[in-house]
């Protein structure tokens, strides 16, 4: 997997809770992580884990054509 930096991570963590429609509290939930670390993903303050990745590139591919793009455009 290519090292994604961190400022393009949080535009993917937004949009794909955008395109899920969901808070930052629920795909924490999804993620079985806490807000705290999505909202700090998405401020660029951190990194997703590599386990954390996997499920975000698993999420992604659920969407199918939905999440497509973004898994293209993010190398994730």
């Amino acid at each position: 997997m290519q090292q994604t930096p961190v400022l393009a991570i949080s535009e993917l963590i937004r949009e794909l809770r955008r395109r899920l429609g969901l808070s930052q509290e629920k795909l924490a939930a999804k993620l079985g992580i806490s807000f705290q670390t999505v909202n700090r993903w998405e401020k660029g303050r951190a990194k997703p884990s590599p386990l954390a990745m996997q499920s975000i590139k698993q999420k992604l591919e659920d969407m199918g054509e939905q999440g497509a793009d973004l898994l293209e455009k993010f190398k994730v």
